[in-house]
């Protein structure tokens, strides 16, 4: 297991709580242990290590005082403010994007995901070589260097680009596949509704819920990354409802440039259920989703389910007029939430 410093560095007037306890929650997916923390409100950008070589001393001295192997900069860095900050902490130095980038490799299961995740890394590291090697030897090992795998990163940029030329290949062939099973279920006048939303929201813990399925439930960031269908009889009517990776604050663009394809059932769906958590920022996770859900012009019949209802307390006032609220795990407002997709798949009220 790693032992990692976070480096959380904010503009004046910014607040960085929330960010920071996302970001651990992200170190604990990333099986790493989190060894201390170290906040710096900047007014202007370093240009050659971002916080300013006073900065980067104290986290030298963390490192050597905790034994710590990683250093994570809750942001990003150019290529050689990265190699300057390793250069002065004597440790690997990584990004958010690295972190991430980690986590989807984990989680991928699916050909298709593992091809997503690999494309995604080597994009995200193909333009921050600098020669024959230097700089993916700085990447080290442990989080932020999964996926592609050591014996492929060791390699000069001719190869890494014929890898993702041919890694663009394979995803065409898959989204051809995809394209014939969208047009079967269009001639058979199928629905399809899928669930967005933040991270951790419960989104396969509803649509278990809707479909008596077994899509993996976890308490964890990114716990499910490839999408799931699945079909159901709602009302006498068949739906297809899919599960699909969840959405976090500044997704990197790699990886949603990357899982554009898997996320083209978004697009295509007929109905689009955003999904937040009741006992989370919840209006925020509705605004990030939506803002990607409009950077992918998705549709726009959208319903905002407020989820996980069952944590609230009894002086909590939380009720939003314009969100469904439900419980997913307990079964709460299920059946009222399906009765409202019916309507507005059909256009008439659900048969009693």
């Amino acid at each position: 297991m790693n032992n990692v410093i976070i480096i959380e560095a904010y503009f004046q007037g910014e607040t960085v709580e929330d960010r920071l306890e996302e970001t651990i929650a992200l170190c604990k997916a990333s099986e790493a242990n989190v060894v201390a923390t170290l906040t710096q409100a900047i007014k202007t950008v370093t240009p050659s290590t971002y916080i300013g070589n006073g900065k980067v001393l104290e986290v030298k001295a963390l490192v050597e005082e905790t034994g710590a192997d990683i250093v994570l900069f809750d942001g990003e860095l150019s290529p050689s403010q990265t190699n300057n900050i390793s250069d002065i902490v004597g440790v690997v130095v990584i990004t958010r994007t690295n972190l991430l980038l980690d986590i989807f490799a984990r989680r991928a299961k699916s050909s298709e995901g593992k091809i997503l995740v690999e494309l995604a890394q080597l994009e995200y590291i193909y333009p921050r070589l600098k020669g024959s090697g230097d700089a993916l030897s700085r990447l080290g090992g442990g989080i932020g260097t999964r996926g592609p795998g050591e014996t492929k990163l060791e390699t000069d940029r001719r190869h890494i680009k014929t890898r993702i030329l041919s890694l663009k290949r394979k995803l065409k062939e898959i989204e051809k596949r995809r394209d014939e099973q969208n047009k079967h279920r269009a001639k058979n006048n199928l629905f399809t509704v899928a669930l967005v939303g933040y991270t951790n929201t419960g989104k396969s813990t509803l649509l278990n819920r809707i479909c008596s399925s077994t899509v993996l439930e976890k308490d964890q960031l990114f716990a499910t990354l490839d999408p799931t269908v699945k079909v159901r009889n709602l009302f006498g009517e068949s739906v297809a409802f899919t599960d699909t990776v969840g959405f976090i604050k500044d997704l990197p663009p790699e990886l949603l440039k990357a899982f554009k394809s898997t996320l083209d059932v978004v697009n295509k769906a007929d109905l689009i259920l955003i999904v937040s958590a009741a006992d989370g920022d919840h209006l925020k996770q509705t605004e990030i989703t939506e803002s990607i859900l409009d950077e992918l012009k998705a549709t726009d019949k959208r319903i905002k389910v407020l989820n996980k209802c069952d944590l609230l307390k009894d002086n909590d006032d939380i009720f939003i007029a314009d969100n469904v609220m439900i419980s997913a795990k307990e079964g709460k407002g299920v059946e009222n939430l399906l009765k409202i997709v019916y309507k507005t798949l059909f256009n008439k009220n659900a048969p009693e």
